[in-house]
This record gives structure tokens, sequence and C-alpha cells, in this order.
């Protein structure tokens, strides 16, 4: 097939729903026969994933790449930012982490030239291996402060030649003046770059606004290209943590509750996106320590700040909470920064995390917590309490956890690696995120509580295939894709 342009997903500001169009994008590419591949040059965010080769990448990428059925790579996102602490954040570089930057260090001009030679060289592999590139940029392109050391936004579309659709988010308000301000303040150059609007997020009658897409237009010099409604029956992982703030309210009579602890530095909350949408099951985030008493299972979930979070955790209350729970015999699961949290003790005697040197933690498994300056970043395969069937998952962080002697592992990761921990059927820990993806463990944790539900279990595979097609159709009925496909260079 005649190849491509690039096309870059711009945006007038953050949580605009760049990634969510880029993935319906790379779907429909796929479904119409090419080989497209996502690509963020720089992201933003704790809720990361591991590549088959073992490197670290911003979890929207990997949604993008599973939405076109293909394999992420590094190269998709070839830096990636996971805040750890006011004004700070582990720079991870082509997969690996190379250090902690401070905002004004990482943002000033000087020194961003490797940065750049980097992802401008991730680019030229990924497009000499897939057309097209579906491209994603950061945040607002209108931060003219930045300009200089931009690297994902309109600095990035220029090296790409690619064609720059703006996305807007008409729910929040002040689509008008943000779409034309996002223009307007570009240079002459980079505004002819800019090929299409779209307006997403709308709710209620989209005849109504027909009038509104014309004045853009006229204002702009720009084609709208659509406006995609708002659709809450979509379900597409979330990369942003601002999503859970929609997802505290409590629990629900006929279902089994589950509640995570929403602590302030939580990481990889797509580790529940399984179990959530499980129809037996009503999952709730929660910060507030008596609402734990009303769950049937309580999940503590990975951390970038492990040792600040289980402080945060017994400031509130949390932490007593869940050790009564506990005792009372409710499930307790612990993954990754919870699964250290619920051991003995975590300490830090190098730093990695901060200024605090330790903290006993909940004393609900007999293990104890080192944290390394190395990161750990794999993917693995492994049985569950001694099954003989293969999960699979993937392993990132920065601690190193000793069993005592008699304590009993959960998991043998290839038959042989014990991995995790086991106090009793209802009490345990384990590194590895995406466990709860393996319907064998779902199934094993909700067992004692099904009495509680009518409900039967669903395929999640299946499901987030479904959910992928849902998406691209309805990007196919409210964008012009003939004329996007136009834009990009198609000739029919």
């Amino acid at each position: 097939m005649k190849p491509l342009t690039p096309i870059m997903l711009a945006g007038t500001g953050s949580d605009v729903g760049k990634s969510l169009i880029a993935t319906g994008l790379c779907r429909i590419f796929m479904q119409d026969g090419y080989h497209p591949a996502p690509f963020k040059a720089q992201n933003m965010a704790l809720n990361s994933y591991v590549t088959p080769d073992g490197l670290e990448i911003g979890r929207a990428q990997a949604v993008q790449a599973e939405a076109a059925g293909v394999a992420c790579c590094s190269d998709m996102n070839p830096i990636l930012l996971k805040p750890s602490g006011e004004n700070m954040s582990q720079v991870v570089l082509n997969g690996r982490p190379i250090g902690n930057r401070h905002a004004c260090e990482y943002f000033r001009k000087e020194g961003r030239e490797d940065l750049r030679d980097a992802v401008h060289q991730a680019f030229d592999r990924l497009a000499g291996r897939y057309n097209p590139i579906v491209m994603e940029g950061a945040g607002s392109i209108a931060e003219i402060n930045l300009r200089d050391s931009d690297l994902v936004n309109m600095s990035m579309a220029r090296y790409a030649g690619a064609d720059v659709i703006l996305v807007a988010d008409i729910d929040r308000g002040g689509v008008f003046a943000s779409v034309y301000g996002s223009i307007m303040l570009q240079p002459e150059a980079d505004r002819a770059r800019i090929k299409g609007i779209i307006i997403n997020k709308f709710r209620g009658d989209m005849r109504l606004f027909e009038s509104g897409c014309r004045m853009i237009e006229e204002i702009c010099r720009v084609p709208v290209l659509g406006v995609v409604p708002y659709d809450a029956d979509i379900h597409i992982e979330e990369e942003d943590s601002v999503a859970l703030a929609a997802k505290r309210s409590g629990v629900s009579a006929g279902k089994i509750n589950v509640a995570v602890v929403l602590v302030p530095h939580i990481s990889n909350f797509t580790d529940f996106d399984a179990i959530e949408r499980d129809p037996r099951v009503n999952l709730f985030y929660t910060s507030d320590a008596d609402e734990l008493h009303e769950a049937d299972i309580i999940i503590i979930p990975g951390s970038k700040a492990t040792l600040a979070d289980l402080q945060y955790m017994r400031r509130r209350g949390i932490a007593s909470a869940i050790v009564r729970c506990c005792r009372e015999g409710k499930t307790v699961m612990g993954i990754c920064g919870g699964y250290q949290m619920m051991g003995i003790e975590v300490s830090d005697p190098d730093g990695v995390e901060g200024d605090i040197p330790r903290l006993p933690g909940l004393g609900l498994l007999p293990v104890r917590t080192t944290l390394a300056k190395d990161k750990v970043t794999r993917r693995v395969s492994f049985s569950f309490r001694g099954s003989d069937r293969q999960c699979s998952g993937y392993e990132i962080h920065m601690g190193r956890t000793v069993l005592a002697d008699d304590a009993s592992p959960l998991n043998m990761i290839d038959g042989s690696v014990p991995e995790g921990c086991m106090a009793d059927d209802r009490c345990f820990g384990t590194y590895i995120h995406g466990i709860l993806d393996n319907q064998q463990v779902i199934d094993y944790i909700l067992s004692p509580y099904l009495g509680k539900t009518d409900a039967v279990q669903v395929d999640y595979a299946a499901y987030k295939e479904e959910q992928y097609d849902a998406l691209a159709a309805l990007l196919r009925k409210h964008i012009d894709i003939a004329r996007l496909y136009k834009i990009m260079g198609r000739d029919d």
C-alpha cells in the first residue's frame, strides 16, 4: 500500500482525549489493511508497561499498539517521565531509567539535544517498520514558554513531516478560544502544518453545534474533521489517574465489593481493569478507612513512592484499618508497592525514594524489602499457587524483597523461581503487574464471595477487542475518515 504521511494528534490541553482518538485511529488503519504503530516522544505517567524485551514505556502506547495489532516496543515511547515527588520525575530513556530530574533541570534548553536525538532516532526506527505512524502530542501545543525545549509537540511534528490534527475538549468549555488560541499562537510554518480539528467529548444533540463548526472553520481557516460524542459505554484502559475520581462510588448490594486503596502516588492502576469489568464485581477506589470495612476484598496497589504512601496510610488510619480487616477474614492483596507495604519493614538506605530511611510495614506478610537503585523490568510467565496453568504478567520495581525461611511463595516463575508471598488463603502479595488479567487468579480471589452475586464472568481479552472495534466504529461515524486519508496522502 502507498505510504501515508505520519499524523499527530495534538491537543489544546491535557486530558482532551488525544490518547483515545489515537487508539481508535490505530484500530481503523489496521482494519483498513495498513500496518500502523503509535508514537509519543515523551510521556508523563505513572501507568507504565513492560515490552516483550523487558523495557518500560507508557501504558497508553502499549494500549495503542494492542489496538493496532502489533507488539509494543520502547521506540513507541522513547522518553517516559514518572513523577516521584514534588517537581521531581524519574526519567526513563529508551526503556531504561537514567535517574531523577527536577522539572527546572529537565526542561532547560541546555543538554536537550541528546534527548532530541534519541526521540528522533526512535521515530526513524519505527517509521522504517510501520505505516502509518500515529503520533501523539503532550498537553497543550500552545505552551509558548516551553517551545524552545519542546521534544514532543510541534518540533516533533516538523521532524517527522507529520500532518497535525488538533483535538479540543468541548466538555470543559471554552472550545472556541482554546482552538483559536492554540492555532494562532503557532509560528506561521507550524500553523500551516495543522490540517484538521476534532472536537471531542460532546454531550447532547450534535445538530446544535453545526453552526459552531462553521464558525471555527471561518476564524481558524482549518477544517473541522468531526465532532466526537462522549460515550460512557466504550471502555479503553485509562492512562491518567484523574479518571479514578469517578470511581469512588462505594459498596454495592448484590456484588462482590473490591476496594482499591487510593494512595497519592498510585501507579499501574490498569492492573484492576479486568476485575473491574467482571459483572460479579463492584470495584471502587477509596482513601477512607471506614469504607474499607464495607469491602469484601482490599487491594493495595503499586506506588511510585512506597514509603511516602505507607506513611500516608498510617496517618489516615488506613494501615490499621487494613490490618483489622485482614484479621476479620477479608481478603487483602498487595501488588508491587502494595506487596512491599504488607511486609514487616521497607527500608531505603540509599535514598532511592527520598528522605525516609525506613518504616515498619503492615506486618501481614513475613517479608522485608530494601529499595534498590537498579530497576527490574521484565515480562514473566508464572504458575499461580502451584497450578499447572501458565499465567502472564510483568514486573516494574526498584525493591528487593526477602521472605522469611518458613514463608510460602505465591507464584512460581518459569517453573522454578519463587515469587510473592502468601500468609494464608486470603492474605498475599506479589510484584507481578497484570496478575489480575489472568482469569484463574480472578476466579480464585472471588471464590469465597460468589454467594453474593448471580452474575457470571466475561472473557476480558475478547472484551478489550470488542471495545477497540467499538471505538473505531464511533470514530468512523463522527470523523470524516476519507478526508483524513486525503490529508495523509491517499489518492482514492
